[in-house]
């Protein structure tokens, strides 16, 4: 049986209500980080439908990016036709045809891959020396899983009926083994939404040497 392309079927160039909370500890990041490297150039690993690339733009970042998803990758170019955004893998030899940048992005991706290790290894490649990561994930720990499974909501959260949904799910441990192995150092973690101990998602940052 020949394998299906997974496309989620972008309809909006809009920002989504995750990115209310993800937002502006990202771009505290880019902005920190600018001013320290030098550099405003930002690569995004799973731009969707282009609408956080277009925003970073407005704030003066030069962004680049890919998605597997066609119809994201086409309404992002029907609404930003001013940024450099391509269908592509995150699998994908991309700093081949890219280059290297002093940031890469990924929000609320790794958490789709069957594969995260050569996300990680693609990720690292991106990056310059002394580049940063940002990638950002639902959170998970002992304390929101207790609670989940306290409330009834463990299969809501975990639900297998999602087609494309989450596949892998990171905890604080597993996410640093994950960017450590591909070589990252400094790896540190923000977690947003919600109280800290029920975050809806963790933001990490993790460097090149």
């Amino acid at each position: 049986m020949a394998e299906q392309r997974q496309d989620y079927g972008y309809r909006s160039a809009e920002l989504g209500c995750s990115h209310d909370y993800l937002l502006p500890k990202v771009v505290d990041i880019l902005n920190a980080g600018s001013k320290s490297q030098g550099g405003s150039r930002v690569f995004e690993l799973g731009c969707g439908n282009g609408s956080v690339a277009n925003e970073l733009h407005r704030l003066g970042f030069e962004v680049q990016g890919i998605d597997y998803s066609e119809s994201g990758i086409r309404v992002a170019r029907e609404a930003y036709p001013h940024l450099n955004l391509n269908v592509g893998s995150v699998y994908d030899d991309l700093a081949s045809t890219y280059g290297k940048f002093p940031f890469v992005l990924s929000l609320e991706v790794v958490e789709h891959l069957f594969f995260p290790r050569k996300f990680a290894k693609n990720a690292h490649d991106l990056l310059a020396s002394g580049g940063t990561a940002i990638i950002s994930t639902p959170y998970h720990g002992y304390w929101k899983n207790l609670a989940l499974a306290l409330s009834g909501k463990m299969d809501a959260h975990f639900t297998a009926l999602w087609d494309g949904g989450h596949i892998k799910f990171w905890s604080v441990k597993t996410m640093k083994l994950l960017l450590e192995e591909a070589g990252f150092v400094d790896v540190r973690f923000f977690r947003v939404g919600r109280v800290p101990v029920l975050a809806k998602s963790m933001i990490v940052v993790a460097h090149k040497r």
